[in-house]
């Protein structure tokens, strides 16, 4: 799930900085996917987490988009298991 979750983030590439520009971001949201369930609350996560580390704004709703991405990512894991 981790790798999947990884992948999806690296490619998001919110900024337009390339793939490999958001390493620590990507470790914060995926730690943070663990304990989260709900979309608004990990697009908060995620929002507050490239906002603090880029100071540029990402609308909520393209954050609430890929937390959709990346709850189906962690949900089909659990499925499988």
């Amino acid at each position: 799930m981790n790798q999947k979750a990884t992948a999806l983030l690296k490619k998001w590439d919110p900024f337009q900085l390339g793939e490999d520009s958001y390493e620590t971001e990507t470790a914060d949201v995926v730690a943070a996917l663990q304990g989260i369930n709900d979309p608004s609350t990990l697009a908060k996560v995620i929002q507050n987490v490239y906002e603090h580390s880029f100071e540029q704004w990402i609308p909520f709703e393209k954050c609430v988009a890929i937390s959709y991405k990346l709850l189906a990512i962690k949900f089909e894991a659990k499925c499988i298991i």
